[in-house]
């Protein structure tokens, strides 16, 4: 449970809830400040079908960006009609785990990508999906899969829920926490970023009919992770995913801009809940 909103015990349904996730805030201002905000992008080789052909400019992946974002990115940096590169997928034989069933999402890597004369959208999908499996196949990650008893895709699942839920990068450990205490308790995770991917949309509003709705991205209603990842992480929210912060947190909420709260009792959640309310409302957003 994720929530930033009061979380629900067995058997009763939540009300109003309202809750900002770090990247929710972020899809909503994509642009220059956005591509600034990626200190961790990395740059990379990109392969082209021109070798010899010399960078004309780059392209930007965010940490956190839905594979439907990196589309019209894609798209937009290499003159294309809306919509090629997202069919170039279907033809691009990306080299995706079996578990993706051909699903690029969550192995769009978050980087800052030469773009040439030479590149086309198989290409840089290619590559990007390369990368990806380069850094989560490292040792690290696969030993720190193995140690929480869930794959590595599975892990990248996870980490991409910290990267939408974390309100700071300090934070990443302990959201990374509570998903694994609640999936070893059975609990339902409870987090508005599934349902935004669900209802394809970034909201800071989560209402009681949206937590109904029949999605296996509906994670108030099903247990365990959703079938895919809702986004792309970067690094650190993988490391996150792999070592989470020790302790027994079930809930969290961020009152304000860099206090998040964490808690394992569902009186204290609901207090911190109440002043997250208060403070919305008195800077006129709730």
């Amino acid at each position: 449970m994720v929530n930033e909103s009061p979380d629900v015990p067995p058997g009763r349904r939540p009300g109003r809830r309202i809750r900002p996730t770090r990247r929710g805030r972020l899809v909503l201002i994509i642009g220059a400040v956005l591509v600034l905000a990626v200190a961790a992008a990395v740059l990379v080789p990109l392969l082209t079908r021109e070798p010899g052909t010399e960078q004309s400019h780059t392209l930007v992946i965010p940490e956190g960006w839905r594979a439907s974002q990196v589309y019209v990115a894609a798209d937009k940096a290499l003159g294309e009609p809306v919509g090629t590169t997202e069919k170039a997928v279907a033809t691009a034989d990306l080299p995706l785990p079996a578990e993706a069933k051909g699903n690029p999402e969550g192995y769009l890597f978050p980087a800052t990508y030469p773009i040439t004369s030479g590149t086309t959208p198989k290409s840089l999908l290619r590559y990007m999906v390369d990368t990806a499996l380069s850094r989560f196949g490292a040792d690290h990650i696969t030993a720190g899969a193995r140690r929480n008893d869930v794959t590595v895709y599975q892990t990248v699942i996870i980490a991409v829920i910290v990267q939408a839920e974390a309100d700071t990068p300090s934070d990443m450990g302990k959201v990374s926490r509570v998903i694994h205490n609640r999936l070893d308790r059975g609990m339902p995770l409870q987090m508005d970023s599934t349902l935004n991917y669900a209802m394809n949309r970034s909201t800071l509003d989560t209402t009681t009919g949206d937590t109904k709705i029949d999605s296996p991205y509906n994670t108030y209603e099903r247990k365990g992770l959703p079938p895919t990842p809702i986004g792309n992480p970067g690094e650190q929210a993988m490391v996150a995913a792999i070592g989470p912060t020790p302790g027994r947190w079930l809930y969290f909420v961020t009152v304000a801009p860099g206090d998040t709260r964490f808690t394992d009792d569902y009186a204290e959640q609901q207090r911190n809940v109440a002043e997250f309310n208060r403070n919305r409302r008195s800077t006129g957003t709730g």
